[in-house]
């Protein structure tokens, strides 16, 4: 059995040719505001690069300032193409995209495994799922140099989540990236007031407020929220916009935003 988790969704959900997708990449991340804050955490979405491409690159900006300061990437998203009981983490000793393979911090992920009974090795709930692969070229134009600790959040709980985030939080030299689009298939008004209620809510540090409908990352957005609240983090808005906006009809969208959580006496954001 091969250790490389090849690409699923190059070719479909971005760019197969490396060329080609570091030029995309590189073009959203040239189009989106930065000074918003460095932040020790993210929200972007995962959907297809044309779609929700330009919603990412606005939270990815922001963490180009940490290029050779993160060390080490903690990534969660929700697990759509397989049931998952608790969350699944992955035995393969890296992930690959067209940009090339990125590590896994297997030592630390088996010790989770062996430490949290709701954490446990599936390789089936990471083969095809989409959610963490689309992050990956992005983490690669930004960062230096890091390792990878991919999980995906399948029936678990926000503070089974937390639980996670707080083994792994580290310091500086590690970034939390939490996957998540918004809600699906509204009109375009709808979505829009939706989308506003859900960022007020993250903003907030609020995960009461925010219902499967509103976030398909609620779980692992929850998780995220709890962790920020006990923390103290400022979480700010730095993009929100839906299919719509980018590269769809409006009569049915999926909404994107783009967060950032920043420690006390971190710079302070705005929004654009």
């Amino acid at each position: 059995m091969s250790s490389i988790r090849d690409a699923a969704v190059a070719g479909s959900f971005y760019p197969r040719d490396a060329r080609e997708l570091s030029r995309q990449v590189r073009k959203f991340l040239d189009a989106a505001p930065t000074g918003v804050g460095v932040p020790k955490a993210i929200i972007a979405p995962h959907a297809g690069y044309v779609y929700s491409g330009p919603v990412a690159g606005s939270a990815y900006a922001n963490i180009v300032a940490l290029r050779e300061r993160v060390t080490r990437v903690v990534l969660l998203g929700p697990a759509h193409r397989v049931w998952v009981r608790g969350i699944a983490a992955s035995t393969k000793a890296s992930f690959r995209t067209p940009l090339g393979g990125v590590a896994l911090d297997q030592g630390r992920i088996r010790g989770l495994v062996s430490e949290l009974p709701y954490v446990q090795f599936c390789d089936e709930a990471h083969a095809d799922e989409h959610s963490l692969e689309v992050h990956l070229p992005f983490l690669q134009e930004t960062l230096e140099r890091f390792t990878l600790l991919p999980f995906a959040v399948g029936d678990a709980t926000a503070e089974q989540v937390e639980t996670v985030l707080e083994r792994l939080w580290g310091g500086a030299e590690t970034l939390i990236v939490v996957s998540s689009d918004l809600s699906h298939f509204h009109d375009y008004a709808t979505a829009r007031r939706l989308d506003r209620a859900t960022s007020d809510a993250i903003e907030q540090l609020d995960p009461d407020r925010i219902e499967f409908e509103h976030a398909c990352g609620r779980v692992p957005v929850s998780g995220l929220l709890r962790i920020a609240a006990q923390r103290r983090l400022q979480a700010s808005t730095v993009d929100l916009r839906n299919s719509g906006d980018t590269a769809g009809p409006h009569d049915q969208v999926v909404g994107y935003g783009a967060y950032l959580f920043r420690e006390p006496g971190g710079s302070r954001a705005h929004r654009e």
